[in-house]
């Protein structure tokens, strides 16, 4: 089995260091964008599996960087998380981490939520649609 490749976009340094690190200890192949205004370029040449996207970040909002990955056929199934410290962490539960139709983690997560977070995604992607060679 192939490693999940995980993009990171928030624009706190240590936030996505710390993250990259235990991510990769994990197994995963990680790739880090502190400016949201570079994500679509960074993700069309790492070519993700998955997306963890900060929603508040100073250059560009993250609803736009994912609005913009989506009209790309090559992400458009891409799975993205928001990551937020905008939300409370009991306001993301009782919903079900699900705001506006959109998967959330509130800020401050632990690596074995995003994690987690991860595996519940991929699964469900893997039994919705056959697997597709990344490239």
């Amino acid at each position: 089995m192939e490693k999940v490749r995980v993009l990171l976009v928030d624009d706190e340094p240590s936030f996505t260091r710390m993250l990259k690190l235990n991510l990769e200890k994990r197994g995963f192949t990680v790739m880090v964008e502190n400016n949201g205004a570079y994500a679509y370029t960074v993700a069309q040449d790492f070519m993700p599996d998955f997306i963890f996207l900060d929603v508040i970040m100073p250059d560009v909002d993250g609803g736009e960087v994912a609005a913009k990955l989506r009209r790309d056929p090559n992400f458009k199934d891409t799975p993205i998380v928001f990551l937020t410290a905008g939300v409370s962490r009991e306001a993301t539960k009782a919903k079900g981490n699900i705001i506006g139709g959109q998967q959330y983690l509130a800020k401050p997560v632990t690596v074995d939520e995003v994690v987690a977070t991860i595996e519940k995604v991929m699964k469900k992607k893997t039994k919705a649609t056959p697997a597709s060679p990344r490239g």
